[in-house]
């Protein structure tokens, strides 16, 4: 299990909305630009990685139970998607870092991602 704090240190990241949760525990990351490929393979528990900054993304989130958000290339999402965040206690952080480099940092730290789609729960 991998903390927000940790993930916040490790991506050089901001925290956008939800210094309060950096405690909470991710169980796998998953990193992607398309909500249906969320909804159909990225469990319950993740840390989900995106360049998406609009409203669709929250609810997506919220639908499969993911832990936090990191949104890359420095991307910030405008104030009603970060209101959104908080009403759903979703924390947004934010990396400077491309999406593929964000995952392989966390990955190179033992954070792992969905290794065969099969085994996700949707």
């Amino acid at each position: 299990m991998f903390s927000l704090e940790k993930v916040r240190d490790l991506l050089h990241a901001r925290v956008l909305w939800g210094e309060e949760f950096l405690q909470r525990e991710v169980n796998m990351a998953f990193g992607c630009d398309l909500l249906s490929d969320m909804l159909a393979y990225a469990p319950e528990g993740v840390l989900l990685l995106t360049g998406l900054t609009n409203e669709h993304l929250i609810n997506t989130a919220d639908i499969i139970g993911a832990r936090g958000i990191v949104y890359v290339r420095g991307k910030v999402p405008d104030e009603a998607v970060i209101n959104l965040a908080r009403q759903k206690q979703i924390p947004l952080l934010s990396t400077k870092m491309f999406l593929f480099e964000s995952c392989g940092v966390l990955y190179a730290h033992g954070l792992s991602g969905l290794v065969e789609p099969q085994y996700a729960h949707r």
